[in-house]
């Protein structure tokens, strides 16, 4: 089947940056070497919720896609680049994805194509969106940004996420888990904030391409901020109990 993975690395000094932003020039020959791995794309990220404008120099990703879990597992394990990038890093999380449905493009393709029998399953249910934005549209984009990201940040039912992305402002990536279909679609549709940007968004042409796909949790590697996100959800629910 199928597999995504998103690997995030976490740096607590900005003394590293100059190593970070050379690898996100020097480990894409050794990226497109790597037969494995279907499509990669090198990413840094926002603050706040993650879903700002403004970069975190703390916080990177490597967005990517294999043929199988097999090879998702030994690539980020194994290759050079993620070695490397293990060992810079302070803290590290690798999140393994199978997916359900996906439509639109990233960079003029669609890489998370699901098998024909691919289903969500009964466990958590993970969200990507990617858009490029028209310069143009920025503004009107980002104005609606503070809105979403404060009912981010307040929905109970979220279990993770983060904002990432190519290009500040212009190229978007947002990352959430939540722990089933319902909870995502409430937030996602409707009359909420994110519902009213999705339509004006499609009604106004914010965007040159967009992507949007839905995955089945397969695994989770490291931590996060010191815990594992999908364990410190647990033990929420523990508590409430």
């Amino acid at each position: 089947m199928a597999v995504a993975t998103l690997s995030l690395f976490r740096f607590e000094s900005t003394s590293r940056l100059p190593w970070i932003i050379s690898q996100m020039i020097l480990a894409r020959k050794p990226l497109h070497d790597e037969t494995r791995l279907r499509f990669f794309k090198l990413c840094g990220s926002g603050t706040g919720e993650g879903f700002t404008p403004k970069p975190n120099v703390h916080v990177w990703a490597i967005m990517s896609a294999f043929a199988n879990e097999e090879d998702a597992r030994a690539v980020t394990q194994e290759s050079p680049v993620w070695q490397n990038w293990r060992k810079h890093s302070d803290e590290q999380l690798f999140i393994h994805l199978e997916p359900v449905s996906s439509r639109g493009s990233w960079a003029g393709r669609n890489p998370f194509i699901p098998e024909p029998d691919a289903e969500p399953g009964t466990g958590p249910v993970v969200a990507l969106t990617r858009a490029s934005i028209k310069p143009h549209m920025a503004t009107r984009f980002w104005s609606r940004v503070p809105d979403i990201s404060e009912k981010v940040g307040a929905d109970p039912n979220l279990m993770f996420k983060i904002g990432i992305g190519e290009i500040p402002l212009f190229h978007q990536v947002t990352f959430s888990i939540w722990p089933d279909v319902k909870a995502m679609s409430q937030f996602a549709r409707g009359d909420t904030p994110h519902g009213r940007a999705i339509r004006a968004a499609r009604e106004q042409g914010w965007f040159t391409e967009e992507l949007y796909a839905r995955f089945r949790l397969l695994g989770t590697e490291g931590t996060w901020m010191g815990r594992n996100p999908l364990e410190a959800r647990k033990d929420l629910e523990r508590e409430a109990a």
